[in-house]
């Protein structure tokens, strides 16, 4: 795509979306980029690479038309879609006001059951225990984390591994089936559902939702469903505590975990990861063996993604392997306090 001239009536949102990131420049859109996947930076890259030059004016107008999404975005979150569309009708105007909500409601999808939300899990509890545990994982999918997390915590033993597992099997639910659910638990149809289907659920999903559940929550639903779904929890398991989550360790635990790792390993592991990670890792062993695994990440060129993730998962073991022997404390959103 040539000079981008002033209109931005005409561009695709792909387009807006690269113009975006060009305006923000190199280091907030990498930032940006570390929240996409892989072929969505790729479009976006190449996207990025066919645009010669941005006019001002149209810069300011898909800088505008961001901001005003965003603010609707936080009206909404504040409270509801009405509410939203008084304020901005106030600022912006009917039509305009509309258009944005449009926008919002087409493109970023505001995700249902949104008057649940805005309730405490105990009420939350009470309003859906009886449900179908089908409706019940339906509904946490789409609830905060740690909100469906306090909901999960509350629910009987047997229900909990259960809905669980529905959560964490969930691919796709057809926009009827949301509008029935919502239907029947308030009585009325949301509008802002569009045609697309609306994925939730997912093993991603349900990781986070036990990321915010205590600690004896998440152990009965994992060894329950190791028992039913052995492939299934050790998947779950696995993103449970990623590579990354080292930085939230102290370094008592993480001189813990290092005596157990060899040093090939650890190279590999920290061949791809940040900066702040690396620090605190190499400050975590002697001067010597620091420098020595340096020299090696410098020293093996280029590596294949699937090794480094090897090396990183071998860590990952170790760190729950001495998490269940009670030799380390992982710090946890929903657990319990810790006592020096």
């Amino acid at each position: 795509m040539p000079a981008v001239a002033a209109t931005t009536t005409e561009l695709t949102g792909r387009e807006k979306a690269a113009i975006l990131l060009i305006t923000l420049g190199p280091e907030k859109s990498a930032q940006v980029f570390r929240h996409l996947k892989e072929d969505e930076i790729e479009t976006l890259t190449l996207e990025i690479a066919n645009i010669s030059a941005v006019m001002p004016e149209t810069k300011e107008a898909v800088l505008e038309e961001f901001y005003q999404i965003c603010l609707a975005q936080q009206y909404i979150t504040e409270g509801g879609i009405a509410y939203a569309k008084q304020i901005l009708e106030k600022a912006l105007g009917e039509a305009k006001a509309y258009e944005v909500i449009n926008k919002l409601t087409v493109s970023l999808q505001v995700r249902p059951f949104d008057f649940i939300r805005k309730s405490d899990a105990g009420q939350i509890l009470n309003f859906i225990q009886n449900e179908h545990p089908q409706t019940i994982a339906l509904i946490l999918s789409y609830l905060k984390p740690k909100q469906a997390g306090e909901v999960l915590s509350e629910l009987s033993p047997d229900k909990q591994s259960d809905v669980a597992r529905r959560i964490a099997t969930m691919d796709r639910t057809s926009p009827d089936v949301i509008k029935e659910v919502e239907k029947v638990l308030e009585k009325k149809l949301s509008s802002l559902l569009t045609e697309d289907y609306t994925a939730v659920g997912g093993v991603d999903s349900v990781v986070e939702i036990l990321n915010a559940v205590d600690r004896g929550t998440e152990k009965h639903i994992l060894e329950t469903l190791e028992s039913e779904d052995a492939e299934l929890s050790e998947e779950i398991k696995k993103k449970m505590f990623v590579f990354e989550d080292i930085l939230t360790l102290d370094n008592r635990s993480i001189q813990t975990v290092l005596r157990e790792v060899d040093n090939r390993d650890l190279a590999l592991a920290l061949k791809n990861s940040s900066e702040e990670l690396q620090n605190l890792i190499l400050s975590n062993i002697s001067k010597r063996l620091a420098g020595m695994v340096r020299e090696d990440m410098e020293f093996m060129g280029p590596v294949r993604r699937s090794d480094v993730e090897e090396a990183q998962q071998k860590i990952v073991n170790i760190i729950r392997r001495l998490q269940d022997a009670g030799e380390i404390i992982i710090g946890r959103s929903g657990g319990d306090d810790i006592i020096a």
